[in-house]
């Protein structure tokens, strides 16, 4: 009868390939920046089964680093292509479009494989790419002076056919910057997306930004920051490089003001977030008598209690 209790219970607790493949995604998608390499090592020592592994990778690398907005060398070091699903033009195809060039890339690897030209119809009209290449060389000169080895990029996500003015089309503006020192027991990163609405019609552009900060150090211990920004802002329409100097104005004042308010959060951990997670005084709101603990006796009391030692 135990045998068969036995073997009833691990039948039970028996995890089916696709619950296996679910929780490996699971471990995978939320790796801190810059360890996925690390987790998915661990995932596959635990898994033992190597089809289990490759289709949760092959499931879950692609969003991981588009979500990471992760940086890849093109294999000719003619540059450099952000992973993100603006850039995507196909399945495990990258634009960048500063150099109007296509990679290829191993997402489980994450390397780039190969480069082509882009097509045609794979970049903006000539009047688009005035408004788009602006912004993209001032906003080249911002992330140089603010975030040592940042990356940025400029994308055009709707109306990229717009030949005049007239017409409505939309710009993303793509910044990411990581430090990684994993010897050093921390990684950390920093996203921001910003979604730039030409109006036509109003003479207006609509600005939506998100910024994200993500931190982990894990020194005796593991302790993650993830933490989230949204806000929005307007301007005019103007010629190419005045629009460009104006958004980029209101980006740095934005993502500035985040991490002004970031630097106050922190220098207040001591006297408030970190006190709160302790209680200062036990429910009875008295302080422990340390000083005579004799007046406390658990064992007198279970003892009495069981009725041992009559």
């Amino acid at each position: 009868m135990l045998e068969e209790d036995e073997d009833f219970l691990e039948s039970e607790t028996q995890l089916t390939d696709d619950q296996k493949i679910e929780i490996a995604k699971w471990f995978l998608l939320n790796a801190p920046a810059g360890e996925i390499q690390y987790v998915a090592k661990d995932v596959r020592a635990i898994l033992k089964d190597e089809n289990i592994y490759k289709k949760a990778a092959e499931e879950s690398f692609p969003s991981y680093n588009k979500s990471h907005l992760i940086c890849l060398e093109f294999p000719n070091r003619s540059g450099d292509v952000l992973i993100t699903s603006f850039s995507e033009v196909d399945k495990d195809e990258y634009l960048d479009p500063r150099t109007a060039q296509v990679a290829r890339v191993d997402h489980v690897k994450q390397v780039c494989k190969d480069v082509r030209p882009a097509r045609d119809e794979e970049l903006p009209s000539a009047f688009v790419e005035e408004y788009r290449s602006a912004m993209d060389a001032e906003i080249m000169k911002y992330v140089s002076e603010t975030y040592p080895k940042g990356i940025c990029s400029v994308y055009c996500t709707k109306g990229k056919d717009v030949e005049e003015p007239g017409f409505d089309f939309e710009l993303v503006v793509v910044i990411s910057a990581a430090r990684h020192s994993p010897q050093n027991f921390c990684n950390g990163s920093w996203r921001s997306i910003w979604n730039i609405e030409f109006k036509d019609e109003i003479q207006s552009v609509e600005v939506r930004g998100e910024m994200q900060v993500g931190a982990h150090y894990f020194e005796e211990g593991n302790v993650q920051l993830d933490a989230k920004h949204e806000c929005k802002d307007t301007t005019l329409i103007q010629s190419p490089d005045d629009s460009a100097i104006s958004l980029v104005n209101i980006i740095r004042h934005h993502e500035t003001e985040y991490l002004a308010s970031l630097q106050t959060s922190y220098l207040k951990l001591p006297d408030t977030t970190f006190k709160d997670l302790r209680r200062k005084l036990p429910v009875t709101r008295t302080l422990f008598p340390w000083h005579n603990t004799a007046q406390f006796s658990l064992t007198r009391d279970i003892e009495k209690e069981l009725g041992i030692g009559k």
